[in-house]
């Protein structure tokens, strides 16, 4: 063991200390670049563990869409020292002793989580190394898996506000890969052979391609070192996974997408195109998000639900590694026409354009996300979750300095990026019509 100018943040050999920002404490793995996290907080005696990889939908192409997600399926059916054979898989291993454990998959990242009494954290550790380079993925597990996925495609099918989000995604990138839906075309999950997806798994799946967080009640010391044993047991990626340079295409006219269905409502959304998670003028828009469409004090709630227009509304600002959309999705009352919400939406935004906002709905919207930062650490999942969106788009630090960047927005910032982003020729228009409704 080498020394620490803190008491609190271990230094073991192994792994280099790289910096600690609000408690939260960064390593790296010399032996194969795995980036670590360690956040204690003994609160409870629980700790979370997720592995985050830097890998999802925007990694993939056509005739593997939908890798990432049924991959994800897969390693859950056990790997080489964690199997059903003999009897220790994480089911048995982890959850009958109330933990909770599952994944998700998006479009930058996929993540594996275990949420566990803290005595279990190292039995944890030891299967999530395990399963990094050593799962068993066989064409049975595959073939087994695959209606259970095509099912969750389809249940997507069923919702308007899944299927529209889809296809505005499709239209608005046609390059770039966040074109293709998480979940994969369905042919491509009905298709995909189990040696794309082992070729996959090890283009990808790698310690020089993931983090380990762990965060909640536990002993740093001890934990480093079992993350020292148990991922240092895996070399480096072979060949690093090329970075996707694909860029999309200047967009040169509004794009529109029309889907008519079986269904009770209709709905119209607007998606305009925005730069990367780490630009500097994301604080603004996620304000200008907010102050569109996050309350029912917002400008489209008042302006459509509060008249009768709408039943619903929503304004989101994705937050992604690459460029991204910000998209307000409208829900139409039972005798409005979608030309006249299209119209009405596209006037909200204009008078932001040319008006700006007020300094109460600035502070209004302060005041909320000053409450939502601080709900980011309640709880070891919430604040893993938190830590993985900001891992995903490249820089974890952002857990700790976007909540800051949001209280030094102006009014001016928002008017600025609403005149900058609210762009006519660079958005695309979606209508779900309900046959039914």
């Amino acid at each position: 063991m080498r020394s620490s100018n803190s008491p609190s943040v271990p230094i073991l050999d192994g792994a280099t200390f790289i910096r600690s920002l609000e408690g939260i404490h960064e390593y790296r793995l010399d032996s194969n670049g795995l980036q670590i996290l360690l956040a204690p907080a003994a609160t409870t005696p629980v700790a979370g563990l997720m592995v985050t990889y830097r890998v999802g939908s925007r990694n993939e192409a056509v005739g593997y869409t939908g890798a990432t997600h049924l991959l994800e399926h897969l390693m859950f059916k056990g790997s080489e020292n964690f199997n059903k054979a003999k009897g220790n898989t994480i089911w048995e291993l982890l959850e009958t002793k109330g933990a909770l454990v599952n994944a998700t998959t998006w479009n930058d990242r996929t993540n594996y989580y275990a949420v566990v009494p803290q005595e279990y954290l190292p039995a944890a550790i030891a299967l999530e190394a395990d399963r990094m380079r050593r799962a068993n993925l066989i064409e049975e597990d595959r073939q087994s898996e695959m209606p259970i996925v095509r099912n969750e495609f389809e249940r997507g099918e069923n919702q308007m506000m899944h299927a529209l989000d889809k296809q505005l995604w499709a239209l608005a990138y046609t390059a770039h890969p966040y074109h293709h839906p998480t979940i994969g075309w369905r042919s491509d999950i009905e298709n995909i052979s189990i040696e794309r997806l082992k070729k996959f798994y090890d283009d990808f799946y790698h310690p020089d391609n993931a983090t380990v967080s762990v965060v909640g009640s536990f002993d740093s010391e001890a934990t480093l070192a079992a993350i020292i044993k148990e991922f240092g047991a895996h070399n480096k990626a072979p060949i690093l996974s090329a970075e996707i340079y694909t860029k999309e295409p200047t967009q040169e006219g509004e794009r529109r997408a029309v889907i008519k269905r079986t269904g009770h409502s209709n709905m119209v959304a607007i998606a305009h195109k925005i730069p990367a998670a780490t630009d500097p003028d994301m604080p603004a828009l996620l304000m200008l998000a907010f102050i569109l469409g996050a309350s029912k004090t917002s400008r489209l709630y008042r302006a459509l639900i509060d008249t009768a227009l709408a039943t619903d509304i929503s304004t989101t600002c994705y937050q992604f590694r690459d460029p991204s959309l910000l998209i307000s999705y409208i829900t139409l009352a039972p005798r409005t026409r979608h030309e006249v919400m299209e119209k009405r939406l596209k006037q909200e935004f204009q008078k932001i354009i040319s008006k700006g906002v007020t300094a109460q709905e600035l502070t209004q919207a302060k005041r909320f996300l000053r409450a939502y930062v601080a709900s980011r650490r309640d709880g070891p999942y919430v604040l893993l979750d938190s830590l993985n969106e900001e891992i995903a788009v490249g820089d974890w630090t952002r857990f700790v300095t976007l909540p800051q960047a949001l209280m030094r927005v102006t009014t001016k910032d928002v008017q600025k990026v609403a005149k900058k982003y609210l762009i006519d020729d660079q958005s695309t228009i979606g209508y779900f019509i309900g046959i039914n409704a």
